[in-house]
């Protein structure tokens, strides 16, 4: 099975006052001419679509019609939203769009959206994990975990996304892929990425080690993290001096 991760696409990014629309532009041209060179049998894009909670009407038009022709090459598409993101804005339609083999995940409501695709081995499990932070997790999970009225202590993110994972009932004995969006400790950040005071958004890597793969977003340098099988495929545009030295690419 091959499959595309993109992640960090920034739509309507504006760089040191500078307008990207036209960068932005031509690197989807380039996704999609891979796309349908490649043949994917589906796409993963790992958050942050868009720059801002609130994107305009332009950066909506620029995505809808990437997305459109994303769609239009047959292959299956798998997204979540970022930290940038508008998580509830993103879930947009997204009933009607799995008509159209086009899986969003926005909202975390203590549950990953899980898809299974088909290949000649069998089956593969895609977990669609959004941006969470603890309060989100806790919230979720606690109402139905936890007696009524009985408080409990605040969440690490390694503990929140532990708890998000032992939620999905991950199947070892499974192909299981995971798309999330957030900071894994031990990668390389850049000067573009929001960064916690004290790191203290960093999850542990041991909490994936029941997925084959892990397709990671957040991180704009494209890395391994952890292990081999976790990976940040970094953001198709450079979006501040420090990536000025980097090879921008898809992970296939």
């Amino acid at each position: 099975m091959k499959l595309f991760h993109l992640s960090d696409l920034h739509i309507g990014k504006i760089v040191n006052g500078y307008e990207m629309w036209e960068d932005q532009r031509y690197v989807f041209d380039q996704i999609l001419a891979y796309v349908r060179e490649e043949q994917p049998d589906a796409v993963m894009i790992a958050g942050d679509i868009y720059d801002k909670a609130v994107p305009s009407a332009k950066a909506v038009t620029e995505f809808d019609e990437f997305l459109t022709e994303l769609a239009d090459s047959g292959t299956i598409i798998l997204i979540i939203s970022g930290n940038h993101d508008s998580a509830e804005r993103l879930d947009f339609a997204s009933s009607i769009m799995k008509k159209q083999n086009i899986y969003m995940k926005g909202t975390y409501g203590g549950e990953a959206m899980k898809v299974t695709m088909q290949d000649k081995w069998g089956d593969v499990n895609f977990y669609l994990m959004p941006f969470v932070k603890p309060s989100n997790v806790k919230n979720t999970l606690s109402d139905l975990t936890e007696e009524p009225e009985k408080e409990s202590a605040a969440l690490t993110y390694t503990e929140a996304m532990q708890q998000a994972v032992a939620a999905m009932q991950v199947d070892p004995g499974k192909r299981n892929v995971l798309i999330a969006h957030q900071f894994v400790v031990g990668a390389m950040r850049c000067d573009s990425e929001e960064i916690s005071v004290g790191g203290i958004d960093q999850v542990e890597a041991d909490v994936f080690r029941d997925f084959d793969y892990v397709a990671l977003g957040h991180i704009h340098s494209p890395q391994n993290v952890g292990s081999e099988h976790i990976r940040y495929c970094g953001t198709p545009l450079k979006y501040s001096f420090s990536e000025a030295g980097q090879q921008k690419s898809a992970t296939v």
